[in-house]
């Protein structure tokens, strides 16, 4: 068994086809940069809600998506930037902008996983991780 060479492109492709197939919620393989991650999608409201699922290994997080009133995911774009074999910088002077600030570009910090603004407001850069809208 050779393992997930990217589990980062796995999170967001199990949220992309969770979505796709209109469930409820989705549950996915634990660790402290998925859940951070998690964290940043339900402050900015594009999930409802998560747990964190213990079962004895690494654990588990069950991640409960949201959805309009017509059904549409309230996650429209959730896309990988940086990837193993292209990482992806930005300077805090360069940190990029999602949809003009309709979207969020998630960041990995000398300070933490946080989104674009929170890198802006604390004058950081770092990895692109990925972008969401």
């Amino acid at each position: 068994m050779s393992g997930i060479s990217d589990p980062v492109a796995d999170y967001m492709a199990r949220i992309r086809n969770a979505q796709q197939a209109n469930h409820q919620y989705v549950e996915i393989p634990a660790s402290n940069l998925k859940r951070a991650i998690t964290q940043i999608l339900m402050e900015k409201g594009y999930i409802k809600n998560y747990l964190n699922i213990d079962d004895g290994k690494q654990g588990r997080l069950r991640v409960y998506l949201k959805y309009d009133r017509a059904g549409e995911p309230a996650i429209q774009v959730l896309e990988r930037v940086s990837k193993p074999g292209l990482r992806e910088y930005a300077k805090a002077t360069e940190v990029p902008r999602v949809k003009n600030g309709l979207g969020i570009a998630i960041l990995s910090t000398s300070r933490g996983v946080m989104s674009d603004k929170e890198a802006r407001r604390f004058g950081v850069g770092g990895e692109v991780l990925a972008r969401v809208f």
